[in-house]
């Protein structure tokens, strides 16, 4: 790890003024650090924001709110989110393990990096880590990487899960710089790489992510994220899917569906959510949808398994909120 130096901000718009392209964020520091201690990244000035008031879960008549500072485990635990977005709480639930979660913010689980093993390794070249000098994955080792939203310079896998249940609720961060706010679309806040794989969101130098906005959706209750990996615990997913339904009877009247491990964001299915909306609540109605999960597909030498992963995923977590499993 470099020399660095140390900045406790106590407002908002001070850390603001401080964050410059050579500053880094720090809050609980779960995926920082480690970056840090690698040399992936390199600043010369960390700036403490756990002294910021960006904390709070509120559920109002507009949704829920979430302060940007509130640990992955309160979150998790909190009654609005259980009793309201239950797929937002089981997320964060199978994200990382208890201790990361006890220390880690929602901001910065959003903000996380890929766990793309070239990235993190700084002798091998990453365009993502250096841009220009290459994608070692696309030909390599790339199991674990994506299949949808990937380019010739980039096919890592967005890590986060929470990001994935936001996706699929449309929900949106509050963000905050010197010269004021702005609101985004979650979904519209992540890029796929194309020829800039640096560039993995909408956030500028000096920005904070101050807020998460989940619109009110009543039928949310009845919504459910599934997680595939290697083992049970502390692993990132191979596949994932938040999903919501709205059912009237056996006829579904509205859906949403997102899908993780997958992509190089968290990846809105809207296709999927049409091809539900006004069918039975039936096997072969969710099996038909899923299919449509693979369109625009480009798998690799050694993850082709999930474009059938990923379908297999949405089905299973449907036919647990149709009680059909």
């Amino acid at each position: 790890m470099r020399p660095f130096t140390y900045e406790l901000p106590s407002g908002v718009s001070e850390a603001a003024n401080l964050g410059r392209p050579d500053s880094a964020f720090i809050a609980g520091g779960t995926t920082i650090v480690d970056l840090m201690k690698l040399e992936v990244v390199k600043p010369s000035r960390v700036v403490d924001i756990n002294a910021l008031s960006m904390r709070g879960i509120e559920m109002s008549t507009d949704g829920l709110r979430i302060g940007a500072l509130e640990k992955m485990s309160d979150t998790a635990l909190h009654p609005e989110v259980v009793a309201n977005y239950p797929v937002i709480s089981e997320a964060l639930l199978k994200s990382a393990s208890a201790q990361i979660r006890n220390m880690a913010s929602i901001g910065g689980n959003l903000l996380q990096r890929t766990r793309c093993g070239y990235f993190r390794d700084v002798n091998t070249p990453c365009n993502k880590r250096e841009p220009g000098s290459g994608c070692p994955a696309i030909d390599g080792e790339n199991r674990m990487h994506a299949i949808l939203g990937t380019s010739s310079s980039c096919v890592a896998t967005h890590p986060s899960d929470l990001a994935v249940a936001l996706v699929a609720l449309d929900a949106s961060v509050r963000l905050q710089s010197a010269s004021g706010e702005r609101l985004v679309k979650l979904d519209d806040f992540y890029l796929v790489p194309d020829s800039t794989p640096h560039r993995e969101n909408q956030l500028l130098p000096g920005e904070l992510i101050t807020e998460i906005r989940v619109p009110r959706l009543a039928w949310a209750t009845r919504s459910t994220y599934l997680k595939i990996r290697d083992r049970e615990s502390y692993e990132f997913s191979l596949a994932s899917a938040a999903v919501a339904l709205d059912v009237n009877g056996d006829q579904i009247q509205d859906a949403r569906v997102a899908v993780g491990g997958v992509g190089t964001k968290p990846w809105n299915l809207p296709k999927v959510r049409e091809a539900l909306t006004g069918k039975p609540l039936a096997q072969e109605t969710f099996a038909a949808a899923a299919k449509l999960a693979g369109d625009g597909a480009v798998p690799l030498k050694r993850n082709a398994f999930k474009v059938d992963l990923v379908q297999r995923t949405i089905i299973r977590a449907l036919m647990t909120l149709g009680g059909l499993a």
